[in-house]
């Protein structure tokens, strides 16, 4: 499940979903509910965006 969850293509699903569930939930689900969905699902977002980040490999210079 590991392999999975940590390949590219899947990281690259729960960054943009997860962040447009983010961005809409507080207009779609009125008060306190659409406000933590949004923060939670910004959480997972940033969470994918951040190992996309470090999965990248190192340039080298010289």
């Amino acid at each position: 499940m590991k392999t999975l969850l940590s390949s590219r293509p899947v990281l690259w699903f729960l960054f943009l979903f997860n962040l447009v569930v983010a961005a809409a939930a507080p207009f779609a689900v009125e008060g306190t509910q659409g406000v933590m969905t949004g923060v939670g699902m910004g959480a997972v977002s940033l969470g994918a965006g951040a190992a996309l980040l470090r999965g990248r490999p190192q340039r080298q210079h010289g």
